[in-house]
């Protein structure tokens, strides 16, 4: 895992102050890769005068964790291609073995170097070829191109800004903003992120002319014509299940999916949260690693939300090794404006902010480099409310009266998925719920239409490519780099997600039961665990902190709001809605309170 930084320019040179800059750009996220740095400079102009003098920058940080020696470094050069690259490619043994078997050679037991030769050898398309999480940049001075790279899921981060003939690229936003020509708050994406809490938006971010790389797709720059333009390396491919038993088709694909990403030269841990999909990462790769593969959990001063007993429970019926790492409000008070710095965006909720304590404390209290977590498994499996909804809607599209009766009996008798509603969670689907959040917009409204969709796949597909997962892999991303530590997503490996796209709705849902495939595959798992009512996911005490540990500075801030000087807000109707919410208003939900507070802070930090 590391930081990458590239500066183009297509015909005025950069100079060696220049460079001195790019340096500090690149150096400026030194937590993404604190075990080694290396900047290049490249020539593929004419026009130049000076050794000095350069047209393209690459820069690396690097976070080592496959092949540890030096010759893993970057930029990594193999004959006229060159390469910065964030990431691992889990499945790089194999594409080894193959490229030799054409007669390539290698000369390091990097995975960086597999990429390079994929690229040599099948060109910019045979990234579909990879398995992983990856931004990359190649150089390729032979034929003068730049190609960029990114993953199918949106798990590695990539920027880019053009000013006239200069572009830049970069691992995080705050990369990027010393080279602005102007630096402009993105005014829609504000509105989309305070009606609705997208944070993805395709290629747009909350500046004006900083874009991402969308997923599964390339980035192609021809330093001769200065022609840019994109390319998609992979789509969903529609499949017929043609496999009698389909679950054990599910429990190879999900155990190789672990198996690959577990290949590492640092240990490897797992978070375990006493949830299904955490659960069951635990469990296989106990049985892939052996006796000393260690777990990690963390326990909230609140007991309210503790899942404890489930984590106990598969501790001592599995004999895992697990070790508890305490977080208090304290540490989520003393790292919310850390979060802000990092974050580059604004996020959600507090979550974001107890997810970085974590991720800290297993930062200073163990050894572990690289943490399987079970981010993903919600989409990918149908685990969502929302999910159940358009499940249903199949159902009554295809006049299966019974099977709706049959789902919602099901789902009533076991206590089980519709238990999980909460308006709070509704306002992105269902507008009209969200009406009392208007009142201290001032911005002309933004608003998505996340709700039509013909049918539960189409509703997965969206929350895997925009809505959910996009958002989910940003603050895991920012989180983990800030500490220097690796966080690999086994439910996020194509092969797994397209199976589960293309089987039948009834093994994802099935008498109320959500991540039927999951339950039903995964036998190890004690009953306890595995037929679960409840899902409580990740629940913090975000209320109490709203209303006690951040109440001072809600008021401090809003008396004299950034957001309104933008003309984003009314300052005073916002107070007037905190304290109907102080006053036990329980129409008022703590996230609508989060979710201005945290817009506010951001653009103090970001825009001051």
């Amino acid at each position: 895992m590391c930081g990458i930084f590239c500066a183009i320019s297509f015909d005025e040179p950069f100079k060696q102050l220049d460079y001195i800059r790019f340096i500090g750009s690149t150096n400026s996220v030194a937590y993404r890769g604190p075990d080694s740095s290396d900047y290049k400079k490249y020539v593929t102009l004419n026009n130049l005068n000076s050794n000095d003098e350069f047209n393209v920058f690459f820069g690396h940080r690097r976070l080592s964790i496959i092949d540890l020696s030096k010759d893993g470094n970057q930029p990594m050069q193999s004959g006229n291609l060159h390469i910065i690259f964030n990431g691992e490619i889990f499945n790089y043994l194999e594409l080894k073995a193959e490229l030799k078997s054409l007669g390539i050679q290698f000369n390091t037991n990097s995975d960086t170097e597999v990429i390079l030769k994929v690229y040599e050898n099948f060109g910019s398309k045979g990234f579909s070829k990879l398995n992983g999480m990856w931004a990359f940049i190649i150089l390729d001075l032979k034929n003068k191109v730049i190609i960029a790279s990114r993953d199918r899921f949106s798990i590695k981060p990539l920027y880019w800004y053009k000013d006239n003939n200069k572009i830049y690229f970069s691992s995080e936003i705050k990369q990027i903003i010393p080279f602005l020509s102007k630096k402009e708050l993105n005014l829609r994406a504000m509105s989309r992120f305070l009606h609705q809490g997208i944070i993805d938006m395709d290629t747009e971010t909350f500046y004006n002319n900083i874009f991402s790389l969308p997923s599964k797709s390339n980035l192609l720059i021809n330093l001769k014509t200065e022609e840019i333009k994109s390319e998609v390396y992979w789509e969903y491919s529609q499949t017929n299940i043609l496999s009698t038993d389909v679950y054990e088709q599910f429990k190879e694909l999900f155990t190789n999916s672990i198996k690959i990403r577990l290949r590492s030269d640092v240990e490897v841990g797992a978070l375990l949260s006493g949830g299904l999909d955490s659960s069951a990462i635990s469990v296989i790769s106990k049985k892939l690693i052996g006796e000393s593969f260690k777990t990690y959990t963390v326990v909230s001063e609140n007991k309210k939300y503790s899942e404890e007993r489930f984590v106990d429970l598969l501790v001592k019926e599995k004999n895992l090794r697990n070790e508890k790492l305490f977080i208090s409000n304290d540490d989520i008070s003393e790292n919310f404006q850390n979060v802000i710095h990092h974050q580059d965006e604004p996020f959600l909720n507090f979550i974001v902010v107890a997810h970085y304590t974590i991720l800290q404390k297993i930062k200073n209290e163990t050894d572990i480099t690289v943490v399987l977590n079970g981010q993903g498994g919600d989409e990918v499996l149908a685990g969502y409310l929302r999910f159940y909804f358009f499940y249903l809607k199949n159902l009554l599209d295809e006049k299966k009266y019974f099977y709706i009766l049959k789902e919602i009996l099901g789902s009533l008798f076991n206590r089980t998925i519709l238990m999980q509603w909460s308006n709070a969670g509704a306002k992105r689907y269902i507008p009209y719920l969200s009406k009392n959040e208007k009142q201290f917009i001032l911005v002309k409204e933004e608003r998505e239409n996340t709700s039509n969709f013909k049918n539960l796949v189409d509703a997965q597909i969206a929350n895997i490519d925009k809505y959910s997962v996009p958002t989910i892999n940003k603050y895991e991303d920012r989180n983990s780099m800030a500490h220097s530590l690796e966080v690999r997503l086994p439910f996020l490996d194509h092969r797994l997600v397209e199976f589960l796209l293309n089987i039948e709705n009834d093994m994802k849902i099935k008498n109320g039961w959500n991540k039927y495939i999951l339950r039903k595959s995964i036998t190890d798992l004690p009953n306890q665990i595995r037929w679960r009512k409840d899902k409580k996911g990740f629940v913090l005490p975000e209320k109490d902190w709203i209303k006690k540990d951040f109440k001072q500075d809600i008021f401090s801030c809003f008396n004299n709001s950034r957001l309104e000087q933008f003309g984003i807000i009314r300052g005073d109707y916002f107070l007037e809605k905190y304290n109907s919410f102080l006053n036990g208003n329980n129409s008022i939900h703590n996230i609508e309170i989060s979710r201005v507070y945290i817009a506010e802070k951001w653009i103090r930090h970001f825009f001051s």
